[in-house]
């Protein structure tokens, strides 16, 4: 299991030049377009592995569909769900759900699905091949007809940043954005076009490890 502080972690945001907060401006304006482009209505999004919510807050926070939307953003760690609450209600989102819990199970989501937007952000790069490969399954049931997927994974060596857009194709997805090659952070959207499934209770998708101890292998 990961000895990382997950509260700690995201002080990195802190500073203008970081990689994380590199990524978290490209994922900010995938969701941002995302919720430009979307039909009009209620519009449901689920975040896994929330942290503190900055990317779907931050793009939120003056988006002319702000009150459409409706998302569930699930974390572990009380501390980030406690900063993700308070920024949410400084911003006036009541429409922000914030749980506190074990974002692996897909019980956290079973009545915040199927959504428009699922955000997979620091998830893949935290859980083994055979997991991301696994979850990818999932995420057809996550992800309503026409929905996207916004998820991350690093592009170190041994790369599987086109492994995991291999995957996601395979099970019915369809690329709409991804990095260059040569960023270290990369980021993906892609579309769901296959057909509806219906996500199954009681199963977890997969186990969290953290960077650190996958690195450390």
């Amino acid at each position: 299991m990961t000895g990382l502080d997950w509260h700690a972690w995201h002080s990195a945001y802190g500073s203008p030049d970081s990689e994380l907060t590199r990524r978290l401006r490209t994922v900010t304006a995938h969701i941002t377009s995302a919720l430009d482009e979307a039909p009009p209505g209620p519009l449901r999004v689920v975040s896994v592995c929330a942290g503190e919510g900055r990317d779907i807050l931050g793009a939120l926070a003056g988006h002319p569909r702000r009150s459409d939307v409706s998302a569930r953003l699930v974390e572990l760690d009380p501390r980030n769900t406690e900063a993700a609450r308070e920024a949410a209600a400084a911003l006036g989102l009541s429409g922000v759900e914030v749980v506190t819990g074990d974002a692996s199970l897909t019980d956290a989501y079973l009545d915040a699905v199927p959504a428009h937007l699922v955000l997979m952000v620091g998830v893949f790069g935290n859980i083994s091949p055979a997991d991301i490969e696994r979850t990818t399954g999932f995420l057809g049931h996550l992800c309503a007809p026409g929905g996207l997927v916004v998820w991350t994974r690093n592009r170190k060596d041994p790369d599987l940043f086109p492994r995991v857009c291999g995957w996601l194709e395979e099970r019915g997805f369809e690329r709409v954005r991804i990095s260059e090659p040569g960023v270290r952070q990369g980021v993906g959207v892609h579309r769901r076009t296959g057909a509806p499934g219906r996500l199954p209770s009681g199963e977890r998708m997969f186990t969290f490890i953290g960077y650190d101890v996958l690195n450390a292998r």
